[in-house]
């Protein structure tokens, strides 16, 4: 065999042989989401009142729904709550995993994993067991105040930020971490040569070179946050729906389903447009961090 043929080959497969391979990989993503996303998005503008015509009337009743508009605001108080909690605790996380030696990171990263390991729907009701009425928190409270503290955090507010933060926290730690040991440590050495104290080092280097991991981990969170349905369904009240429970509500209660279509693509544009503005921020950062 001669070089050139054997150059030929290490460079890669033919076109044809890229589509086979390629094709079961198509086919099988074409079913699994292609498809289902299209028969929601025809459902949405199948209009059955205007004798099967194609309408937007489903996102106009939507646009001008007191009920959709409600949730959404929810969904986003909710998303960025559990998001700002979930930094204001992985950032702390993050530094102190960065600052120890390889070893000892790698066990600590571990814990930091294992709610990976475990069904959300466990974790929502191990959080109950925890932080519910006759829970663990308020059984100590009880007993040290003697029956006088109950602290209301299940079923409201409170319990679905909880949850989402028991779900959330890993993701915003570990995109932070990368951050971090991607720092060039001489920075952080010269400037303490130059005589700067820790928290002038943190505002003046460590935060703003990390600012593409907490980006990273915002961004992360808040689409993972916005499309929830698991944590408000157990851990939240009547008054806590988000859009991903507003889609359950029409397709089981009212079977409006030109509506549960309607409410799930606007999910899926709202997702995606966080996607692309919070993606171009963490390109314009890293850009001038570069």
């Amino acid at each position: 065999m001669t070089s050139s043929s054997t150059a030929s080959g290490a460079s890669g497969l033919g076109p044809w042989s890229a589509i086979v391979l390629l094709a079961p990989l198509t086919v099988l993503m074409f079913a699994i989401l292609l498809y289902p996303l299209g028969l929601t998005l025809w459902t949405s503008l199948y209009d059955g009142q205007l004798s099967g015509q194609l309408s937007l009337r489903a996102y106009a009743e939507l646009a001008s729904s007191t009920l959709f508009l409600k949730v959404l605001r929810n969904t986003f108080e909710i998303a960025i709550t559990g998001t700002l909690v979930s930094l204001i605790f992985g950032y702390p996380v993050a530094m102190h995993l960065a600052a120890q030696p390889p070893r000892r990171r790698t066990a600590c990263l571990v814990m930091v994993m294992l709610p990976f390991w475990t069904s959300i729907l466990v974790k929502s009701f191990a959080l109950v067991a925890v932080f519910g009425n006759q829970g663990l928190v308020n059984q100590l409270l009880g007993f040290l105040s003697g029956g006088q503290i109950n602290l209301p955090m299940m079923f409201n507010r409170v319990g679905v930020v909880l949850g989402m933060i028991n779900f959330l926290l890993p993701f915003m730690i570990l995109s932070i971490l990368g951050s971090l040991l991607a720092l060039d440590r001489r920075l952080v050495l010269a400037a303490e040569t130059m005589g700067a104290g820790p928290l002038r080092i943190f505002w003046k280097i460590i935060l703003p070179l990390s600012m593409p991991g907490v980006v990273a981990g915002v961004l992360i969170n808040v689409t993972l946050s916005i499309g929830m349905y698991i944590t408000p369904a157990l851990l939240g009240g009547r008054q806590d729906m988000m859009v991903a429970n507003l889609v359950d509500f029409y397709t089981r209660q009212t079977l409006d389903w030109t509506a549960a279509s309607a409410t799930a693509v606007a999910l899926l544009a709202i997702s995606g447009l966080l996607v692309a503005m919070l993606g171009r921020v963490r390109g314009g950062l890293s850009g001038g961090a570069a």
